[in-house]
């Protein structure tokens, strides 16, 4: 059997493809990746591993509304949380000894494979947050760390996100290829991410991050080819030129549906007593109504914020396979120029502390401005300067420097794409017997890559 590697480089699109000679070049056959509702991340990538869309393996969006907990979470890590049989259970029914390696794909902790790579900061008591990985088995993060330095966390979501996280992601994927040779080998390159959602697909530094991602892949590329193995490339998502943040918590807020609690003259939000409340998710958002008597009243008031284009339901939310019990009772999808904030204070005096952090577990919603500096603070660089130096020293210090203006924000995704040319892609080495794929299609498509097709 030859060896399977699976690259999923994010927000690659057909427009994107033509700025890739190098990724162009390796690949044989392409086709239309089709992708699920909503078109994020941990939902995308749960569909591509089970073969089965939301309402199958339970992954609604990158985080939602937990219950039981009566808390909003995002991107948690426990493989657990994903349901339904995931393509190597069904590959090792046919060949028991078949070997994998995950590096860097999400609910990477805990999952039942050889050889795991994903960021996982140090958490230290005093506040400090330190780079690193989190492997298993657990030799392995010195074995990459001598190799190639710790991983680069703030390079892969923050500010000062870039290419230097892929270049370490392809430089642990192709270390793993050649020293353990799995049977599959997936790997997430997020480099096309950040500069997309900062400027636009339409810009010049879109081009410029495909080019130098292009140069990036070709270890990775090359390595496979050395080691006889299929490459499938594919995507979550294209990333879309957007214009118009919907604060559509405020909305609910307005309506009296939404409650907050204060304290140290900060607001927070409150899920525990809130009527209804949105965990905004890009260019989706889950809307959770405790009495379904308000269904109606929410209903009415998402209908007329601007910028919302359909909100689904009941029925409408099985024909997108979001039936599950994770969703919210109502899930409002943006119109294509427009994405959800998670903002929900009225006042920015009022804003938590965090929300001028990077701080992706803390926020009850996605954050796409943690990846600017606020442009409107001259001395947020120094600022920033300053806060790291107290932290070396072991001093508290809060690196207030995200903005709250949302506007800086030029590009998003989450709807099903519109166009062909904004469409996610799937690239293969191998020919391929379809001209599109659905995301749920992809399982199938790898067994066969395989040779294990039950």
């Amino acid at each position: 059997m030859r060896p399977l590697v699976v690259i999923d480089v994010v927000g690659l699109t057909p427009r994107l493809l033509a700025h890739m000679p190098g990724l162009g070049s390796a690949v044989k056959a392409q086709a239309m990746l089709r992708p699920v509702l909503p078109a994020v991340t941990c939902s995308v990538q749960a569909s591509l591993l089970t073969g089965l869309p939301p309402s199958g393996h339970g992954i609604v969006g990158n985080g939602w509304y937990f219950r039981d907990l009566g808390e909003v979470l995002l991107w948690r890590q426990h493989h657990g949380l994903i349901e339904g049989p995931r393509v190597w259970d069904d590959a090792r029914r046919v060949k028991p000894g078949l070997t994998v390696a995950n590096v860097c794909w999400w609910y990477a902790m805990g999952a039942p494979v050889d050889w795991t790579v994903t960021p996982r900061p140090i958490y230290y008591a005093d506040g400090r947050k330190s780079p690193d990985c989190y492997t298993d088995p657990p030799e392995l993060r010195v074995e990459l760390t001598r190799r190639l330095g710790r991983f680069p966390l703030f390079s892969y979501w923050g500010p000062k996100a870039g290419i230097e996280s892929s270049q370490w992601i392809v430089a642990a994927a192709s270390y793993l290829l050649e020293s353990k040779r799995p049977d599959l080998t997936l790997v997430y390159i997020p480099h096309l991410d950040y500069d997309l959602q900062r400027y636009g697909p339409s810009g010049p530094q879109a081009v410029a991050a495909a080019r130098n991602l292009d140069v990036a892949l070709q270890p990775l590329l090359d390595q496979a080819e050395s080691s006889e193995a299929v490459v499938v490339v594919l995507s979550e998502y294209g990333i879309t030129d957007v214009r118009h943040p919907v604060d559509i918590n405020r909305a609910l807020r307005g309506a009296g549906l939404l409650r907050v609690y204060r304290q140290a003259g900060m607001e927070y939000l409150d899920p525990w007593t809130s009527r209804a409340f949105a965990v905004a998710d890009h260019q989706l958002a889950h809307v959770y109504v405790r009495d379904p008597a308000d269904l109606p009243r929410v209903r009415s008031v998402l209908s007329g914020v601007p910028g919302i284009e359909q909100v689904l339901e009941g029925p409408g939310l099985a024909a997108h396979g979001l039936d599950h019990p994770r969703s919210g009772e109502l899930v409002a999808v943006a119109e294509p120029h427009a994405w959800f904030t998670y903002y929900y204070w009225l006042d920015d005096d009022r804003a938590p502390d965090f929300a001028r952090t990077v701080d992706i577990h803390r926020k009850p919603g996605y954050d796409p401005a943690e990846l600017f500096m606020d442009p409107a603070d001259p001395w947020v660089k120094a600022r920033a300067a300053y806060a790291l130096a107290r932290k070396r020293l072991g001093f508290r210090s809060t690196f207030s420097v995200v903005p709250l203006d949302p506007r800086v924000v030029r590009g998003s995704h989450g709807r099903l794409p519109g166009s062909p040319a904004d469409a996610p892609v799937l690239l293969c080495s191998e020919d391929l017997d379809q001209d599109v794929y659905a995301a749920t299609e992809v399982k199938p498509l790898l067994l066969r890559l395989l040779e294990v097709t039950p």
